[in-house]
């Protein structure tokens, strides 16, 4: 049997129940990762820092959140749209367009305070009961906050569980 691979039009549609099984949408039960990515742009200084950083001054920050878990019965480790509506929600609102020294927890505003802080606000909306049951197992593996294009700080579940 030879796979005709020349490029083609769909003839018709694929339908659940009668081309694919509800049974056959999860391929597999392995654990795997998914990433989203967000920017949102702040102003802050750093405190006991001698250098350009101790004056207000502002970034475009762009946030990778690696979510991994488990598929569940129609092949999904968790909704991207649900991980958009926990960072609209949960964490987009204490940083974009705002004063970071006053929104987030008393620390120095460096990225790598940061990228931790943001691990946990991801990290506790996925625990909590509205996701926990829905997506089994997820949980953040990593989170990567660029201060710039080529600068960033970055937070592993390894090094956060030490």
């Amino acid at each position: 049997m030879s796979a005709n691979f020349d490029f083609r039009i769909v003839d018709r549609m694929q339908t659940l129940g009668t081309h694919i099984q509800q049974s056959q949408l999860r391929y597999h039960n392995k654990r795997v990762l998914v990433s989203k990515e967000f920017t949102f742009d702040a102003a802050h200084h750093l405190h006991a820092y001698e250098g350009k950083c101790k004056n207000l001054h502002g970034h475009t920050y762009h946030v990778v959140f690696g979510i991994s878990g488990y598929p569940d019965e129609i092949g999904l480790v968790i909704d991207f749209g649900d991980i958009k509506q926990i960072w609209k929600e949960h964490i987009e609102i204490y940083l974009d367009h705002r004063y970071l020294n006053e929104m987030l927890p008393p620390m120095n505003t460096t990225a790598e305070n940061m990228v931790v802080w943001l691990f946990e606000q991801m990290e506790q909306q996925l625990q909590s009961d509205v996701y926990r049951d829905r997506y089994r197992g997820a949980r953040v593996e990593f989170v990567r906050l660029f201060e710039t294009p080529t600068s960033y700080a970055e937070a592993r579940r390894e090094w956060m569980m030490e």
